[in-house]
């Protein structure tokens, strides 16, 4: 069992930075792909980053440039950077880390990009 929780999203203005955070808790996170997931209103939720446990990262393609995952497994943490903004980034962005059948969530926290 994997408890996740974000923090640090917010408001921004178009151009601006943000930095999400997600603590991880319970189980050997180490061993998880982690990853970041957004939701805009309307849409499906979608893949920004991926990393693996032996480093290995996937981004999103709209994302790519902009955005840089990371991990820390010694603190059970995982990041995303998010440089660049833009109104389309707007959604509330879930924090997620799964291996084999094991799948897990956070609450997710809302960016806005806004003028």
């Amino acid at each position: 069992q994997v408890r996740l929780v974000e923090s640090g999203g917010g408001l921004v203005q178009p151009g601006g930075s943000l930095r999400l955070s997600c603590a991880a808790s319970g189980s050997i996170f180490r061993i998880y792909v982690a990853g970041w997931y957004r939701q805009a209103p309307g849409k499906q939720r979608e893949l920004v980053a991926a990393i693996a446990s032996g480093g290995t990262i996937d981004y999103a393609d709209s994302v790519k440039g902009r955005f840089t995952i990371s991990r820390d497994n010694a603190k059970n943490m995982v990041y995303l950077q998010m440089n660049s903004l833009k109104p389309e980034d707007t959604a509330v962005y879930y924090c997620n880390a799964h291996r084999a059948l094991a799948d897990y969530w956070g609450q997710g926290t809302q960016v806005t990009v806004s003028p």
